[in-house]
């Protein structure tokens, strides 16, 4: 029988059995050290008394060790599951874990004070970032815990991995795909920062993005309209608030209404889909009437045609978890192609 209202300790078991407290120890963490008919007796004695075995908590204090991994979301945890790039990503880092015995946390932020303690305190070995802000508080805690850190997408910081594709370069080539021949050239962009606030501007300033693969984006495109003699400063260049395929279609309509754009480059196909949304809606025929392109080769984007940056986020997630789990072997080049598709000319 149990020992009603006090908390049955490894110490109890030990004398009931007239073992040390080390041998009950080890019936848990180390059974084989243990002969047979001593584990049967402490397993009776612990059933006995209602003892559940060692805090799982303070033995992964003491061990240094906890048998999970960490995923820093800079969104909230919903977005883990909606998000097509969120999910593929995830699944690649899940697929390590399963074969590496390990666990997997998620921890949503989201700019606000509790961000950083609920990072620092969270159960794990490792930590993965998924694409942040240059500013964000958390880099330099999960940087500080001397833990192996992956940053998904960037920013580059001191004691940390970064997994990503050269955004820059891919789109630039992304860019004279898409605007060869296009008169009235714009951009569907991912959010500039953490506000996600909606927004359509002429030429915007890529220095002033805070998420690190936005601006690259845009700074590759930028390098392209330079090539071609297009006018940067007269580039429509238009903010969803999310990567959503539905909730940006209010985006790029809006695109359509005020510059009736003849080719757009979205940051991502689930924003390029809410271009087609938006342009089926206006009668508007692809590539004949407005060109397109997006990232990361979703699904859909064959039965689309959709001109596409191809990369695969499940490999990076993949990587990213192998770093977080301390792999020291260097993480193989993150490859990417564009595949050339009916949407553009």
């Amino acid at each position: 029988m149990s020992r009603a209202g006090s908390r049955v300790t490894m110490a109890d078991v030990a004398r009931r059995c007239g073992v040390s407290p080390m041998t009950v120890s080890y019936c848990y963490n180390q059974p084989d050290r243990v002969a047979p008919e001593t584990l049967r007796r402490v397993r009776e004695a612990a059933a006995e008394l209602g003892y559940r075995g060692p805090d799982p908590t303070a033995r992964s204090l003491r061990r240094r060790h906890t048998g999970a991994i960490g995923v820093v979301l800079g969104e909230h945890l919903a977005y883990a599951f909606e998000d097509p790039q969120a999910r593929r990503f995830l699944a690649g880092v899940a697929e390590v874990c399963r074969e590496r015995g390990s666990g997997l946390n998620l921890i949503p932020t989201t700019g606000k004070a509790g961000d950083v303690e609920r990072v620092r305190s969270a159960s794990v070995d490792g930590y993965i970032v998924w694409t942040t802000v240059d500013d964000d508080p958390v880099l330099d805690v999960v940087t500080g815990l001397g833990k192996p850190v992956a940053v998904h997408g960037g920013p580059a910081v001191p004691g940390a991995q970064v997994v990503s594709i050269d955004n820059r370069a891919s789109a630039r080539e992304l860019a004279a795909r898409v605007f060869a021949g296009a008169r009235r050239p714009a951009v569907l962009s991912f959010p500039f920062g953490r506000d996600s606030r909606s927004r359509l501007a002429l030429g915007p300033a890529a220095e002033d993005v805070a998420f690190p693969v936005t601006r690259e984006r845009l700074l590759g495109i930028y390098d392209h309209c330079r090539e071609a003699g297009v006018a940067v400063d007269r580039l429509p260049v238009a903010v969803a608030p999310r990567n959503d395929r539905a909730e940006a279609v209010a985006t790029a309509d809006r695109l359509f209404e005020e510059h009736l754009p003849d080719a757009v480059l979205a940051m991502s196909d689930q924003l390029a889909f809410a271009v087609l949304d938006a342009a089926r809606q206006r009668g508007l025929r692809v590539p004949d009437d407005v060109a397109l392109g997006g990232w990361d080769d979703d699904p859909e984007a064959r039965r689309e045609g959709l001109t596409t940056i191809t990369q695969s986020l499940f490999d990076q997630g993949r990587a990213c978890a192998r770093i977080a789990l301390g792999d020291r072997a260097p993480v193989e080049p993150v490859t990417w192609t564009t595949t050339v598709r009916t949407s553009t000319r």
